[in-house]
């Protein structure tokens, strides 16, 4: 049990840290940068879903900050059902 626990959060990190990356790299490198591309075709596929149930809020995109919130929550969730066996 202890390893999957890891494991779970160990993605947990690792998917907020993409999408941290991803919003910093934003605002300094060309969207043309391959580290970039790489990530962007890692995390639009995330990002659509939930751009569809987010209204439109002109040029801020809170799609990153609804990805973190609820990776945070699932692996939490996760994790509490785990510990509970």
């Amino acid at each position: 049990m202890d390893v999957l626990v890891y494991l779970i959060n160990l993605l947990a990190r690792l998917l907020t840290l993409l999408v941290l990356a991803q919003a910093i790299m934003s605002y300094f490198v060309s969207p043309y940068h391959p580290i970039r591309q790489v990530i962007d075709r890692l995390l639009e596929p995330v990002y659509t879903p939930i751009r569809r149930v987010l209204p439109q809020t002109g040029m801020i995109d809170f799609s990153p900050l609804v990805l973190i919130i609820l990776v945070q929550v699932v692996a939490w969730l996760l994790v509490s059902v785990l510990g509970s066996f």
